[in-house]
């Protein structure tokens, strides 16, 4: 196809696949202003030790930056698996944990490993919507199950979903994201039975360290077709290390070996991972000031009179509005940038220092106070 001179080529332009015409990049807005609450960071910088500790770690990898990195992160995966024996109390081993770039890598190895043309991949909506993208890019068929309308998991719809569609791999998101709220082991359990042997379960359990109850990672105990996914970029407050990893049976590590780039993990990434790892506790101090804040928010926004949703994360979502991205640009406008998912009626706020949540919950209240002359005007 021929096009005028003067016209820069387009995407459509191009011989791409036909499923990736017409769409969107997953992206957040990323805008200069003076509180950004709308992508879940973690909003302490690393403690000065930690970034001591990283630059000496970083510089002993340098010395053999002329050699590939060590291929399988053995002693990354052991140092991972001690964690996270001793934060779950569940014995794991380095041969059942596995670790790439960001837990969006690990998710893509294993839909490559286990999704992929003709096979399919099943979630619960709305949820983290790099699921459906991540099947989407490795050419998996995608099917969102409705959650309930408090967001929470509609179990029997979940079993009946799964035995009628017969998906190759199945996301549960635990807390969910962008809701918040966490999903009960009964319920995981539930849901991997109906799955039966021929599927993959999939617990993506990137906010973890944040929830009021415990990991779920205790159930890959004799169920060799669950995952947990887990991530560096919250709780540890390394958005920018771009570490994620899983835990699952040593038969799943096979698995996704198969499909992994050669020398995945760079030297750098893997020192700097390691030096993080040998701060757990301070970071995890940080985590607990977190809850406490995201508490805090909750508590302000019901005694505001928001609809909020149980809130296990560094998030809360609240509403209900009848114009949620009005309202998103109305607290933009008050030098504070929060998240407009999509989820109707309702918006997401990521957990800040206490500072930038006082910033937030001002401008909640002017939001209220709008609504509540408005409601004056029309009555």
């Amino acid at each position: 196809m021929n096009r005028p001179a003067n016209r820069a080529t387009r995407i459509d332009d191009l011989p791409v696949r036909d499923e990736l015409r017409g769409k969107s990049a997953y992206g957040a807005p990323q805008l200069d202003v003076p509180v950004r609450l709308n992508t879940n960071e973690n909003p302490y910088p690393l403690p000065e030790p930690l970034v001591a500790r990283i630059a000496e770690r970083v510089a002993e990898a340098a010395r053999d930056l002329n050699r590939y990195p060590d291929r399988d992160a053995v002693e990354l995966r052991t140092e991972l698996a001690k964690y996270l024996t001793r934060t779950s109390g569940y014995e794991v081993t380095r041969d059942q944990v596995w670790a790439a770039n960001g837990s969006n890598e690990v998710l893509q190895q294993l839909l490559q490993a286990f999704g992929g043309p003709g096979r399919t991949a099943l979630g619960f909506e709305p949820s983290y919507s790099m699921h459906p993208l991540l099947a989407r890019g490795t050419n998996t068929g995608w099917t969102g199950v409705p959650r309930k309308a408090d967001f929470s998991l509609d179990v029997p719809a979940a079993i009946e979903a799964i035995r009628t569609r017969r998906p190759h791999v199945v996301f549960i998101t635990s807390p969910n994201n962008p809701t918040g709220n966490a999903v009960a082991p009964e319920d995981v359990l539930a849901l991997y039975e109906a799955a039966g042997p021929g599927t993959m379960v999939i617990v993506d359990e990137a906010y973890t360290e944040f929830s009021h109850g415990d990991s779920l990672l205790p159930l890959i105990e004799g169920r060799p077709n669950l995952v947990i996914s887990r991530t560096m970029s919250k709780a540890f407050g390394a958005a920018g290390l771009r570490l994620g990893y899983l835990a699952a049976d040593p038969a799943v590590v096979e698995a996704v070996q198969l499909v992994r780039l050669p020398y995945h993990l760079s030297a750098v990434n893997q020192a700097t991972a390691l030096a993080a790892l040998e701060y757990t506790d301070t970071l995890l101090s940080y985590v607990e000031q977190l809850k406490a804040e995201r508490d805090r928010i909750v508590d302000e926004l019901e005694d505001l009179g928001f609809e909020v949703t149980a809130a296990d994360a560094n998030f809360v979502q609240f509403g209900v509005f009848e114009d949620p991205h009005a309202v998103w640009q109305f607290i933009l406008d008050r030098g504070v940038l929060i998240r407009d998912n999509g989820v109707p009626g309702r918006l997401r706020v990521s957990v800040g220092t206490p500072a930038e949540n006082d910033a937030f919950l001002d401008a909640a209240r002017e939001v209220k106070k709008a609504q509540l002359n408005t409601q004056e005007r029309g009555a």
